[in-house]
């Protein structure tokens, strides 16, 4: 019986919130309000001080702008800049008002920051806990040069991913809620809405949604052509690398790798450079109709409207972008054709499978088993592909001069018109955060619903 006693009182004591609210003694308790205060009375002065410090520089940041920074937050200012005439300089002088992006900006930096001080007063509780416990047990309490040498090993995670925390809040978080806040103000060139604006609640998204609207119906018809475009992007550039990995991985093809390379080789160049020399050759006046005027297919005073003509823009992005995607699909396959294992084919061939049944009893749900992940990120990746759009066709032909998107513009390139070209900030924020939402929830039904999620042993 006392050697189980001594097993018990052997496992760790939880060194937690809850437990140093509950058991905690009185400087523990008071640690709470004075950040390290537990430390510094139980062996651990210098970890002590820098808990303090941390405290004592975070109240005077919110002393001194912090709180001015949440109040304005609700209104985002309301002292317009105003144009004063100066009677001694004989000039106009503008008195400075108050700046809403700003505003917004600082308020949200100040709230993340808060966070962080509230997950480093956790820390700071339980560390105080932890060094009275071992303190009251007669146990070592580490001394502050233990505890960073503990950060090389025992604690190394820290050391690491502290550095890399702290960017992905500065240059991610922070961008993203401020975008996310964006969406709920009338941030925007319309009114002048540039310097000082409100929020407007649900206002932006129901404008969106409203097909009745100029601004409503170029959203649904972009909508529809992204989800079209992506469509067709991704799975014709799977089914043409999957004909050319098949081709080129049988036994008869000879000269494997040299076709590899023939098809690999446009990699190598920056698709930037070969979607831009496309858009030259395909201009009204470019080499593909100077050529077939020349060979007199076409008239010598007519042109194939490769990007004027809102159907064949589109046929012409899908057909191009077949031609940039298709050989990193076919490295992508031929690896997963390699590893098939040549028992089922064989197995196949001994039961009498002919080639068509072979290819859709094994190697195709194979690939697609395997690719499925594949798949869903290259989906993802064409309703964002920003460049193939703006770099061959800009988004154009525009047929309603009233709208601000063309015929070939995805909701990535509308996104950066109206923000870029526009000003309108805040309906630009709404795609943003449509597209994520439409994205996220699609690549999680679609994966959970897949084989690769349901049956990881299934090959």
């Amino acid at each position: 019986m006392g050697l189980f006693k001594k097993k018990v009182n052997d496992f760790p004591t939880p060194y937690t919130v809850s437990a140093a609210i509950k058991e905690g003694g009185f400087e523990t308790k008071l640690s709470m309000i004075i950040m390290g205060l537990g430390n510094i009375m139980h062996k651990q002065a210098a970890k002590g001080i820098i808990f303090l410090a941390t405290e004592v520089l975070y109240l005077l940041f919110m002393v001194k702008s912090g709180f001015h920074c949440l109040a304005m937050l609700p209104s985002l200012g309301s002292i317009e800049q105003e144009e004063v005439w100066n009677e001694a300089l004989q000039i106009y002088e503008y008195t400075q008002g108050d700046n809403s992006v700003l505003i917004l900006l600082y308020g949200v930096a100040t709230i993340l920051l808060t966070v962080l001080m509230f997950w480093i007063w956790r820390g700071t509780t339980k560390s105080a806990y932890k060094a009275e416990c071992l303190d009251k047990a007669g146990k070592h309490v580490n001394t502050f040069k233990e505890d960073l040498k503990s950060l090389l090993h025992e604690n190394v995670h820290r050391l690491l991913m502290t550095p890399a925390l702290t960017f992905i809040f500065g240059l991610t978080v922070l961008p993203l809620i401020f975008m996310i806040c964006m969406a709920f103000t009338n941030y925007s060139k319309i009114g002048n809405h540039l310097v000082l604006f409100d929020w407007v609640g649900l206002d932006n998204f129901k404008a969106l949604f409203d097909s009745s609207s100029i601004l409503g119906s170029t959203f649904w018809s972009v909508l529809v052509w992204t989800l079209v475009w992506a469509f067709f992007a991704t799975f014709t550039n799977y089914i043409f690398g999957m004909i050319l990995a098949i081709v080129i991985n049988r036994k008869d093809t000879k000269c494997k790798s040299f076709w590899r390379f023939c098809f690999v080789l446009s990699c190598a160049v920056p698709s930037f450079v070969s979607l831009l020399i496309m858009r030259t050759m395909l201009q009204p006046n470019g080499a593909v109709n100077v050529l077939l005027r020349n060979l007199g297919w076409i008239g010598a005073d007519s042109a194939l409207p490769f990007f004027t003509d809102p159907l064949w823009a589109k046929v012409t992005v899908i057909v191009i972008n077949i031609w940039v995607g298709v050989p990193y699909t076919l490295l992508q396959l031929t690896g997963v054709l390699q590893n098939i294992p040549g028992d089922l084919y064989e197995a196949a061939r001994v039961d009498g499978a002919n080639a068509v049944q072979i290819f859709f009893k094994i190697t195709l749900p194979y690939m697609l088993f395997v690719t499925t992940p594949y798949l869903i990120a290259t989906f993802t990746g064409n309703v964002n592909n920003f460049n193939i759009i703006y770099l061959l066709s800009g988004g154009d032909p525009v047929t309603d001069l009233a709208s601000t998107a063309g015929s070939t513009d995805l909701l990535v390139t509308w996104l950066y018109k109206l923000t870029i070209d526009k000003q309108y900030y805040n309906v630009g924020a709404v795609i943003g955060i449509l597209t994520f939402i439409i994205l996220a929830v699609g690549a999680l039904l679609t994966y959970r619903n897949s084989k690769s999620y349901k049956d990881e042993e299934g090959f």
